[in-house]
C-alpha cells in the first residue's frame, strides 16, 4: 500500500537538546535512547470515517515526534499501519450498502488527501491488513504449536446470540508471560479496569471456552457472508486486531523499536496485546517507548459517529479552510491532553496564522536565530507545542529588532516548517 507524497521538510544549523517524552508504560518521563537511527511504529486508522479531529491531532502529534528526530540528525523509520479489514469497516459498509473494500479505499484516499494538506510526513511503510494476512498466518500458528495460543470450540445459537463455529484462535495472555512482558506492564490497569476497557473495545470478555475473559482473538475463523482468507492449517478466516500490529512492526522495525505510539484509547487492549504477541513470539519487548495522545471532543461533548458530530478534516478542507489553521489548532493543544473541538478555538488559529506571517517579512537573522533555539527547546520537552506556539506569538508581538528586516524571513519559514510543520509562507 502507498502512502502519500512526502513535503521538503527544511534542514537547519546546529541540533536540538535531547528530546525528553511521557512514557505511558512507565508513567513517567523519559529520554529515548537514539543512536543514529529509532524506529517509530504509529497505529493507523480503520478506514470508514477519516479523518475526524481525533485522527488528525493523533498524527500531528507523532508528526512533531517524527520532525524532532529529523532535526537531530537521524535516520527515521516510521511505520503505520490501516486496519483495512475489521467488524467496524465491515457494520458501516453494510449499514450504506457499500462493499467494504470500495469503503476503505475510498477513506484511505481521503486520509491521504487530509495528511497531505496537513503538511503530515508520511511513514517509510504504510501497510494494510489484509496484504499482511500472509505475514500472520504463521505467526498465530506458531503461538498454536507453543501452546500459546489456543481454539475455542463452536456454540450453537441461542436467544439473541449467533451461532459461533469451532475454530477461533485466541492468545493465552498467562501461558506468554515472560521477562518481556505480562499482562498490564504496558497500561498499569488493575483487572476491573482492563475487564472495562476490553468490553468497551472490541474484546468479547464473556466468550464461552475462553481460557481467560481477557484473552484476545488472533484468528477468527470463517462466518457466512463474512470476507475470508487462506489460513492454511488456522483454516480460512481473518486476522484478529493485534496481531496485525505486532506482525507488521516485527516485520519493518527493530525487536525493540523505538517509540509505539497512538490515542491513549489503545492502551488497552490493543497496545497491551500487541506488546504480548510480539514478546511471545521472539522474546524481545515490542516497543522501548509507549507514547499516547489524548481525546478529541466537540464543544464539551466526546465526539462519536453515533452523535454525529464527527468534525473531518476534509468537510474543513472543502469549506475553504485554511489547512494551516486547523494545524494550529493542534498544535495550540498539548498532545497528552484531553480537549475539545470549537469555533473560537479556530478562529483564534486563523488570527495567529496571520499574525505570523504578517512578521514573517520583517524577520531578522538574529530573531530567526533565537526563534530556532526557543522552538528547540521548548519542543525537546515532551513536544511542549504550545510553547513553542507562545514563542512564535511573543515573536510576533514584537517589532523588529535592529537593523536588517527581512534577512530572516527564510530562516523563520524554514523553522516553523521543519520543527512544526507549519507553512508560513
Amino acid at each position: 500500500m502507498h502512502a502519500w507524497s512526502a513535503p521538503r521538510v527544511p534542514t537547519l544549523d546546529g541540533a536540538p537538546p535531547a528530546l525528553r517524552i511521557h512514557d505511558s508504560a512507565l508513567r513517567g518521563t523519559a529520554v529515548p535512547a537514539t543512536e543514529g537511527s529509532a524506529g517509530l511504529y504509529v497505529c493507523g486508522i480503520t478506514p470508514y470515517d477519516a479523518t475526524h479531529m481525533g485522527h488528525a491531532a493523533t498524527y500531528v502529534a507523532f508528526d512533531l515526534l517524527h520532525r524532532q528526530w529529523l532535526d537531530a540528525g537521524l535516520e527515521v523509520t516510521y511505520v503505520q499501519n490501516v486496519t483495512d479489514i475489521d467488524d467496524p469497516l465491515l457494520e458501516r459498509a453494510h449499514a450504506t450498502g457499500v462493499d467494504w473494500r470500495a469503503l476503505a479505499a475510498e477513506q484511505t484516499d481521503l486520509f491521504r488527501a487530509d495528511m497531505t494538506a496537513l503538511n503530515v510526513v508520511p511513514p517509510t511503510f504504510y501497510v494494510g491488513a489484509v496484504e499482511s494476512i500472509e505475514w500472520i498466518v504463521p505467526v498465530v500458528e506458531d503461538l498454536l504449536a507453543r501452546d500459546l495460543a489456543y481454539r475455542v470450540p463452536g456454540r450453537p445459537a441461542g436467544p439473541g446470540e449467533a451461532a459461533e463455529p469451532d475454530g477461533d484462535v485466541y492468545f493465552d495472555a498467562a501461558a506468554a508471560a515472560s521477562k518481556a512482558w505480562t499482562l498490564g506492564e504496558v497500561s498499569g490497569y488493575d483487572r476491573d479496569a482492563m475487564l472495562g476497557f476490553f468490553a468497551e473495545r472490541g474484546g468479547d470478555p464473556d466468550r464461552p471456552g475462553k481460557r481467560d475473559a481477557l484473552d484476545p482473538l488472533l484468528w477468527r475463523v470463517a462466518r457466512d457472508g463474512e470476507p475470508r482468507w487462506d489460513g492454511d492449517s488456522l483454516g480460512a478466516g481473518r486476522p484478529g486486531w493485534h496481531i496485525e500490529c505486532s506482525v507488521i512492526a516485527r516485520r519493518f522495525l527493530p525487536a525493540p523499536f523505538t517509540v509505539q505510539g497512538g490515542g491513549s484509547d489503545l492502551i488497552f487492549p490493543h497496545h497491551e496485546f500487541s506488546a504480548g504477541h510480539a514478546a511471545a513470539c521472539d522474546g524481545h519487548p515490542l516497543a522501548e517507548h509507549f507514547m499516547h495522545t489524548g481525546m478529541v471532543g466537540l464543544d464539551g461533548e466526546k465526539m462519536s459517529k453515533s452523535r454525529g458530530n464527527l468534525v473531518l478534516v476534509s468537510r474543513l478542507r472543502h469549506a475553504g479552510e485554511d489547512p494551516m489553521a486547523v494545524r494550529t489548532v493542534l498544535l495550540g493543544q498539548h498532545y497528552r491532553s484531553d480537549w475539545f473541538w470549537t469555533g473560537d478555538l479556530l478562529d483564534q488559529a486563523r488570527r495567529r496564522l496571520a499574525a505570523w506571517r504578517a512578521r514573517l517579512a520583517t524577520a531578522t537573522l538574529d530573531e530567526g536565530t533565537d526563534l530556532v533555539a526557543a522552538l528547540r527547546e521548548r519542543l525537546a520537552d515532551d513536544l511542549d507545542a504550545p510553547g513553542a506556539l507562545a514563542a512564535l506569538d511573543a515573536w510576533a508581538a514584537s517589532a523588529p529588532a535592529g537593523d536588517g528586516a527581512g534577512s530572516g524571513t527564510q530562516l523563520v519559514a524554514a523553522a516553523t516548517d521543519a520543527l512544526l510543520g507549519l507553512r508560513l509562507s
